[in-house]
């Protein structure tokens, strides 16, 4: 369990000032007692300095080698190169041995080139390999994620035999839950788990107890298909194939809750209308660049809001009491729209989307719709007609909101669907159509009822 936020504030200020006194063997004592995972949270709330000074501590005070890499490999990918960038390479290809393939894979293309290159040059000759065929792969694919520290055996081997090969395994095997079966051209054939090897006969072959029915994916599958695989068969790890169907790495639960992270703080940034690459830690300047275009789409989108209430200027002199009430219209339209939105998004992401299920959303959502329109609708029918004396307006009021929730859960569903179909992203323009849409709609659905009611 991670630290809470009061632990991390606590111990993010005594060991700022045990490194401001350079009382460095009180802050060592604090830190060998952490998990590895809450040194590299505590690491991410330092400054570069800071974090320089920590990592030296590490060496100077003889931690272990695999400990630091684990540390290195929870920091965010980024950081962990600007801090690896300040040491000497022998530590950063020291470092770098330690991780996983697919975590050196996902830092190397970070260092500068020069030192991409005598990183590569110099680190070992099969790990160096095996990192460039993985770089090879373009970004947020299987092949690049994948781990090649895995164990597989031949088919035909001894069930007591591949025991044994489990216990000789090295450490780095990322999957000591699963054991991979090949055929003698690396062919992936099926999967023992350790439980069912441990059970059986241990003269029977791998072949005789595997499961050839395995769920695996392509390398260049996209990563957050790997990740709904994962997640939908409930597997700890997917193994990775490449087009003849030979087993080059799998793809671990951990590395798929990364993945699902990482994606959902994309959507959600981009669900807001800013870049994935957005982060707290941009200039003023760089915030301005990724927002204003944003803001300036906005800013178009909505002028066809302002057209509506300029083409029913006349109605809205004559009845002040239209502008009064308009800006409700298109708010709580916005609202339902972008719920919807919320919905589909998160729907599509998780991979669990198809025309079928979508129109059982979008039919359940224009109901709640309708009921939530005929509720607000009436009781904010009411409350105008109370406060203004005319039962006209209420009418008005009350179905214009009626028929504003009933079009925001319309294209609150439809929108990404059908941005999905044209293969666009719908997190990134969904919130900005439904809002353009809902806003017109409403507002030209109460002036236009005004229109007909009050004159």
């Amino acid at each position: 369990m991670g630290m809470k936020d009061v632990a991390l504030e606590k111990l993010v200020r005594f060991s700022k000032q045990f490194i401001k006194l350079r009382t460095l063997g009180h802050l060592w004592n604090a830190l060998k007692k952490l998990h590895q995972a809450d040194i590299a949270t505590l690491m991410e709330n330092l400054s570069a300095q800071e974090r320089r000074i920590i990592i030296q501590i590490f060496f100077d005070r003889k931690m272990e080698i695999s400990r630091i890499a684990e540390i290195i490999s929870e920091i965010k990918p980024e950081m962990a190169v600007e801090l690896l960038s300040e040491l000497g390479l022998d530590q950063i290809i020291l470092l770098l041995e330690e991780l996983s393939s697919d975590d050196a894979a996902s830092l190397i293309p970070l260092f500068n080139e020069d030192l991409q290159v005598e990183i590569l040059k110099k680190m070992n000759r099969e790990e160096s390999e095996v990192i460039q065929e993985q770089l090879s792969y373009p970004e947020e694919v299987a092949g690049r994620i994948m781990s090649t520290d895995f164990l597989a055996l031949n088919e035909s081997t001894l069930a007591g035999d591949a025991i044994s090969a489990i216990q000789l395994a090295s450490e780095e095997v990322e999957v000591p839950f699963y054991l991979y079966v090949i055929d003698e051209e690396e062919r992936l054939k099926g999967v023992v788990s350790l439980k069912q090897l441990i059970l059986v006969n241990p003269r029977m072959t791998l072949k005789e107890i595997m499961n050839p029915d395995i769920y695996k994916v392509d390398a260049f599958t996209d990563q957050e298909e790997v990740a709904s695989v994962v997640a939908n068969y409930n597997l700890l790890a997917v193994p990775v194939v490449d087009e003849s169907d030979r087993l080059v790495g799998v793809v671990t639960v951990d590395d798929v809750i990364d993945i699902i992270h990482d994606e959902a703080t994309e959507d959600i940034y981009k669900l807001a209308g800013v870049t994935e690459d957005y982060s707290i830690d941009l200039s003023v300047p760089q915030s301005l660049k990724k927002r204003l275009p944003w803001l300036f789409i906005t800013l178009f989108a909505t002028s066809f809001s302002a057209l509506m209430v300029f083409l029913f200027q006349g109605m809205i002199k004559e009845f002040l009491v239209l502008a009064v009430l308009m800006p409700i219209i298109p708010a709580i339209g916005g609202v339902v729209g972008n719920q919807s939105v919320a919905i589909m998004v998160r729907e599509i992401v998780l991979g669990n989307l198809d025309w079928k299920r979508s129109r059982r959303i979008l039919l359940k959502e224009l109901v709640v719709s309708l009921g939530s329109g005929l509720a607000i609708g009436l009781v904010a029918g009411l409350i105008s007609w109370l406060l203004f004396g005319k039962p006209v307006i209420g009418l008005v009021f009350g179905m214009a909101i009626l028929f504003n929730l009933f079009f925001g859960a319309l294209f609150g569903s439809l929108i990404p669907f059908m941005l999905k179909a044209l293969k666009f992203d719908p997190a990134l323009a969904s919130g900005t159509l439904v809002t353009m849409l809902t806003d017109m709609v409403g507002i030209f659905c109460f002036l236009g009822l005004a229109t007909v009611f009050m004159r």
